[in-house]
């Protein structure tokens, strides 16, 4: 197996003052490798025939020895080194791409353990540092897996593996086991965008046929999320990891178990807590709303939740809140809206008057949305009160003419709603003015 590479020093990093600034200023993206050979030996692998050129009876043989040649890993930060050799493996991983895609009767069951021996060998490794110990994944380019040309194939190949329709995860599942899935989540934290793409098929596919899998890879994910909320904040694959959580959420039976409900109050909402919230909130989002739509009466300790750690300080970070809050509002039952309106329409208040307009316009677009709107008609009575002092004020003294104009949109909409309590507010709020 091979160990991790130490990632040279770069030398364009010489003021510690402007270090976002000269990372952008690079032409190429870095690239690291983790795969690297200690020895300084060559790697000869003897050429073997092709599949296709020798009878159906030899190809299962000729097959297990192929994955056995693909077992021998490459350094690829030497790029001149065994290019012979990096060039008979890539074309040979192409061919068992080919292979195990139109062939049948290879999977035989002295298969099994060999492809996932080979597949271990390659992609199972210590990933390389970050270039910087500050990487910023929102500003800085990601550090490339240098060993991509053999890698890409290894994943190409093992999807079309599990996809076969020879596959059977009852002989499969004495090799592709806890300790596989686990060393399989470790590598969502590749900085390679292109790997962690791939992963995602794979742990989706594995969740999908392994079935005794299933519960240990939700609480693996569980505990990744923890880790990265409590402890590191730093995984580069939760997003990934938050859309397998989709699909996976979405094929949930009914009535939700407890388990389910807790993940969702415990680690989902927390996870808006992150300063990384943007890289991930678009499919942190979906999940919730997933989650509400198969189980309504969770809606109210989610709003709550999201009230709990509304940000004080990141207007970027309102903004998706506010997003976040129309999708969940969209889906919203008139009975959880009854229960939730007081503390949700004090916090869009807040934001209505907040300084940064982003926010403010934010969450002035509520009222251009006819669900919302409905749902505010119903409830006139109780949502006018908490808004209009703030809309009443903002009308007359923002700096913002976009702002003001939205504002009286939204008032006009509420005189027409409920036109005795608009003038009864409007009066209070003149002689509280003249006190």
């Amino acid at each position: 197996m091979s160990s991790a590479a130490t990632t040279p020093p770069s030398v364009d990093k010489v003021d510690g003052f402007s270090r976002k600034s000269v990372r952008k200023a690079k032409q190429k993206r870095s690239q690291s490798s983790s795969q690297f050979r200690s020895q300084g030996k060559p790697i000869e692998l003897t050429p073997l025939p092709l599949l296709k050129d020798v009878s159906a009876q030899e190809q299962p043989e000729l097959f297990l020895k192929k994955l056995q040649q693909c077992c021998a890993v490459f350094d690829f930060m030497d790029t001149l080194s065994d290019l012979k050799m990096k060039e008979y493996k890539r074309s040979t991983l192409n061919e068992l791409v080919d292979y195990v895609t139109v062939s049948r009767g290879y999977l035989t069951e002295q298969a099994y353990p060999e492809v996932v021996k080979m597949v271990s060998y390659n992609i199972f490794r210590t990933l390389p540092p970050s270039e910087s110990n500050e990487f910023d994944p929102e500003e800085d380019e990601p550090t490339l897996e240098a060993s991509w040309p053999h890698l890409q194939l290894v994943y190409e190949f093992f999807i079309r593996f599990l996809e076969s329709q020879e596959f059977q995860p009852s002989i499969a599942k004495k090799y592709i086991d806890q300790k596989f899935v686990l060393q399989l989540l470790e590598l969502f934290d590749s900085e390679d965008p292109r790997e962690r793409d791939y992963l995602k098929t794979v742990l989706h596919r594995i969740y999908g046929k392994f079935l005794g899998l299933r519960a240990f890879i939700r609480k693996q994910i569980n505990n990744i999320f923890l880790r990265f909320v409590y402890e590191t904040e730093h995984f580069n694959g939760v997003a990934e990891l938050l859309e397998i959580l989709g699909s996976i959420i979405n094929g949930f039976a009914l009535p939700l178990k407890a388990e389910h409900k807790q993940f969702l109050v415990k680690v989902l909402i927390p996870l808006h807590t992150v300063r990384s919230l943007s890289l991930f909130h678009a499919q942190l989002a979906y999940c919730i709303v997933q989650f509400l739509e198969k189980d309504p009466a969770l809606t109210e300790p989610v709003i709550r939740g999201l009230l709990k750690f509304w940000p004080k300080t990141c207007s970027q970070k309102e903004v998706m809140f506010l997003g976040e809050l129309e999708e969940i509002l969209d889906v919203i039952e008139p009975t959880q809206f009854v229960k939730i309106q007081e503390p949700l329409f004090k916090q869009i208040s807040r934001c209505v008057s907040s300084p940064h307009f982003q926010v403010a316009e934010r969450a002035l677009y509520y009222w251009n949305n006819e669900y919302i709107m409905s749902l505010i008609e119903e409830n006139s009575n109780v949502i006018l009160p908490i808004m209009f002092t703030s809309l009443y004020r903002i009308s007359k003294e923002h700096w913002n003419p976009a702002i003001v104009a939205l504002v009286y949109n939204v008032l006009k909409a509420f005189m027409e709603m409920n036109s005795t309590l608009f003038d009864e507010l409007t009066s209070t709020y003149k002689s509280d003015r003249q006190r």
